[in-house]
């Protein structure tokens, strides 16, 4: 009979409907029950007096206790009756002088002792002797047959007052690996001040958590190691779906962590796909507010559930919507759902977008953007047009125009004349003689979104793709008196291709009827390529794909008792998790990117060579990105240090004040560390981190300009703070906007499906746009189930999830526990507070057009603080979305 207890441990997070790999946890064949019944004392040589030392160990309550059965949660249940449950091994700082190897362990195992909110409690006891010395870690193993979560250890009963040890770790059953898990001490270490006695244990876990790069990895291990992105494609499934490998000589790119997972049968180069999500280590994976908020439920759901039954309520995949006003009813009526068979299942998961309408029908209802709810015109606005680049989900592609005339670097004789086709007379034409271009160009004036030689090599390419096309394109704007911009021209390039010579034309605000409509067209073109820039480059690669190499190399080269580690740690939270979503969902061969977006498959192949083209290291923190963009340059007596070209822009001006806030708390914490500037070179641990950063996270830019040395002090903190900054407030203030902009589509349209009604008409189509230029213009928007699908994903992406971690919101334990760490984290928390007031202020003056008007949001993507849900502000500690 299995026994089972009234108040059963609560297990690991492996939920019913999780589709990650099951657990490898099994009972062994042939296995007997020994039963003990002598008491447990902890092993000791030492006839001094002893410490009567507590253990207090907090496992965190999951939710998969609740569906744990069979033979396995018997033994367990066993286990805990008969005190077995968790071995501890205390371990001294202090190596053995006699023997002259570390001291032997003080084991004693942990038993049950209640079940309180913050998790449930196990205790051990120990005599220590006096002569032991200082506790610096604990080894664990786990006895039972599922993992466990650690939450924390208290070693209590020191005379100079408890031993605090911070886990928030799985720990592995023994069934599954033999080894035992070590947990550090709260306090820090640089490698030459470890104490002798956990020298050893310091290097041993580094070797293990870089894994020898050899199998798969199970899902109970922690290794992080290195692979390209070969697992996009899904050649076996369709060969149509094959893709190249992204990341060597063809198409350099971040790298990604290994799963081991075998090779496809019909393409030796690209990793098999499953249905189950692919490796991450144990600890990266979401917790279970997560799970039931965001992650692996809500995503799986979204695309196994509803994404399908959107294709059977929408049979024709390429029907556009007939007038604007049905783009409005996905507010007010929604798309009716065949859920008959899973009634309910959907809405209890994402109340947000689905409704129920009657007993038998659902629908999928959006939630109206605060945007379009102020103003249902927005979106026609040129004035709204510009200043998006300023405040909207894509800060980061406008840039300063330096020379003229515009010209290509491409090569003339494959893309035609270099030369583009926006001429000084059309400007100052456009600017009614308020001054001429070169006096626009010395005053600042001038401002461009340039995505014409990136795009153009794929032009031809892309147009091979159905239901899609594409331009190089050239946005131009004008700033004016008041701070705010003016569009002035697009220009729109097709290059020589299919026997036809170079198309270019050039369209601008116009009053007449026929140029306003050609205008429209030309502004939904260029702000498709801008969400595309948005997507691809200013969210995944920049911030999640470049971040997981941060982690990678981290979690390889430091140790858990580096203080280097333990501020970087907060900030990697969830980011190798997302990540697999996004390559298992998103940018995937027929994922939500290519199916919507105007590249299709070769949306990271763009991205790759975006990577190659623009990406540095050295022009990730905040300053340097607006001083590579032309719009800011050095001031020391500026705010900030910096003089904003266009002083009305909310993105940095917000974005400078965490930056500077930033940089004073990383400031503090590595001149603690590190108080003379030798001590950076003599660190091998941190310079072996910076250095695998470089060669092999980036193996493919590691000879490139662009990587700081690693020399002084403060050489790491500028090192740190572009790293915290991408993970924090660049991501945040990409992120939480995007269904303000993008959850309406004519706003923002992810593709543009057709081609400029001008572009070779024949008779009949230039007829049909003279005669119903709307009807047009709704056939280049996405699709009905483009528009869904694209809506339905930033509507997930841009909501917190309950158990979020705000910048500056929580001290870690370890630096609770140091004075002068302490003090300077509550000094960063005060900015932290004083942000949240500056920007209040800010967003209510009445001269700061780009932030504050009549129909416009406030911008708040970088106030700190949120509650859970979509806000439209909070800046997370992590890339965790």
């Amino acid at each position: 009979m299995i026994l089972t207890l009234k108040n059963p441990f609560i297990h690991g997070s492996a939920l019913p409907f999780n589709p990650r790999r099951p657990s490898f946890n099994k009972a062994p064949n042939n296995s007997k029950l020994v039963f003990f019944t002598r008491n447990i004392k902890a092993v000791t040589t030492r006839t001094e007096k002893a410490a009567d030392v507590k253990a207090t160990v907090t496992v965190k309550q999951t939710l998969s206790s609740r569906v744990y059965l069979g033979l396995n949660r018997g033994l367990d249940d066993i286990q805990d009756l008969l005190g077995r449950t968790l071995l501890l091994e205390l371990v001294s700082v202090e190596l053995d002088p006699r023997a002259g190897g570390e001291k032997k362990t003080i084991k004693g195992h942990a038993r049950h002792v209640s079940n309180e909110k913050d998790g449930v409690k196990y205790e051990a006891k120990f005599e220590v002797p006096t002569d032991f010395g200082e506790v610096g870690a604990v080894l664990v193993e786990n006895e039972h047959y599922k993992e466990m979560y650690l939450q924390e250890i208290v070693l209590d009963g020191f005379h100079n007052g408890p031993v605090n040890v911070k886990c928030a770790s799985w720990v592995h059953s023994k069934f599954d690996n033999p080894e035992k898990r070590v947990f550090f001490a709260n306090k820090s270490y640089l490698p030459w001040e470890t104490p002798s006695g956990l020298k050893k244990l310091r290097e041993e876990e580094l070797k293990v958590l870089r894994g020898d790069g050899q199998g798969e990895r199970k899902s109970f291990e922690r290794v992080y190691d290195y692979d390209v992105y070969n697992d996009l494609g899904d050649p076996d499934n369709d060969l149509s779906k094959k893709r190249p490998v992204i990341g060597g000589k063809q198409f350099p790119y971040p790298r990604r962590c290994r799963t081991g997972r075998s090779m496809c049968d019909t393409d030796p180069v690209s990793e098999k796909r499953t249905s189950v999500l692919p490796y991450v280590p144990r600890d990266e994976v979401f917790s279970d507010v997560k799970l039931l908020t965001f992650s692996i439920n809500y995503v799986s759901c979204l695309f196994h559930g509803m994404m399908p039954s959107l294709t059977s309520a929408i049979t024709d995949t390429n029907r556009g919507f007939s007038c604007l006003t049905d783009i409005d009813k996905l507010f007010s009526e929604g798309i009716k759902l065949p859920f008959e068979e899973n009634k309910g299942f959907l809405k209890s998961l994402m109340p947000r977008l689905i409704k129920t309408i009657t007993s038998a029908n659902e629908v999928l209802r959006f939630e109206p953007p605060p945007t379009f709810s102020k103003d249902k015109l927005f979106w026609t606005r040129d004035e709204e047009f510009a200043r998006q680049t300023l405040a909207g989900c894509n800060p980061f592609g406008i840039r300063l125009v330096t020379e003229w005339p515009l010209e290509s670097k491409l090569d003339p004789k494959i893309y035609g004349p270099s030369e583009s086709a926006i001429t000084k007379e059309l400007i100052e034409r456009q600017i009614n003689g308020y001054m001429t271009v070169d006096e626009a160009i010395k005053q600042k004036k001038l401002f461009i979104l340039d995505y014409h030689d990136w795009f153009l090599p794929y032009v031809e390419k892309v147009r091979g793709v159905e239901g899609t096309t594409l331009y190089g394109s050239r946005t131009l704007f004008f700033l004016n008196p008041d701070e705010t911009l003016s569009p002035l021209a697009i220009e729109l390039t097709r290059p020589p291709m299919d026997g036809k010579p170079v198309w270019k034309s050039v369209y601008t605000p116009s009053c007449n009827s026929t140029d306003v409509w050609l205008w429209r067209h030309a502004k939904a073109h260029v702000s498709a390529h801008d969400s595309f820039h948005h997507h691809m480059i200013s969210h995944w690669l920049r911030s999640h794909c470049c971040t997981e190499t941060y982690i990678l190399a981290a979690n390889r080269q430091l140790s858990e008792m580096h203080p280097i580690y333990r501020l970087l740690h907060p900030h990697f939270r969830y980011t190798m998790e997302t990540n697999v979503l996004s390559r298992q969902f998103l940018i995937n061969a027929d994922g939500i990117i290519e199916s919507n977006l105007n590249p299709s498959k070769y949306a990271v192949e763009l991205s790759s060579l975006a990577y190659v083209q623009q990406w540095r290291f050295d022009h990730q923190g905040l300053p340097a990105d607006l001083i590579s963009r032309g719009i800011a340059v050095e001031d020391p007596s500026a705010p900030h240090g910096l003089r904003l070209a266009i002083k009305d822009y909310p993105f940095a001006n917000d974005g400078l004040v965490l930056w500077d806030a930033l940089k004073q708390w990383i400031s503090e914490y590595v001149n603690h560390y590190y108080p003379k500037a030798s001590f950076i070179e003599s660190d091998e641990e941190v310079q072996a981190w910076w250095k695998e950063v470089r060669t092999v996270g980036h193996k493919d830019k590691k000879d490139e300009p662009g990587w700081p040395d690693l020399r002084t002090p403060q050489d790491l903190i500028q090192i740190l703070t572009t790293i915290v900054w991408v993970c924090t407030g660049h991501h945040a203030s990409v992120n939480f906007g995007q269904y303000d902009y993008s959850g309406y589509v004519p706003n923002r349209p992810t593709i543009a499906r057709t081609n400029m009604p001008d572009e070779d008409p024949s008779k009949e189509q230039w007829k049909h746009f003279l005669e119903n230029p709307e009807a047009v213009l709704l056939e280049c928007f996405p699709s009905m189930i483009q528009a869904a699908r694209v809506m339905a994903v930033v509507d997930v992406l841009s909501c917190h999830s309950p158990d979020e971690e705000y910048i500056g919101e929580t001290i870690e334990p370890s630096w609770a526990e140091n004075p002068d760490i302490k003090a300077a984290f509550d000094r960063f928390h005060g900015r932290m507070v004083e942000l949240e007031r500056v920007v209040d202020q800010r967003n209510g003056d009445k001269n700061l057009k780009n932030r504050s008007g009549a129909g416009i949001i406030p911008y708040e993507y970088l106030k700190p603080f949120s509650e859970p849900g979509m806000t439209g502000k909070g800046v997370p500690n992590s890339i965790s979305i």
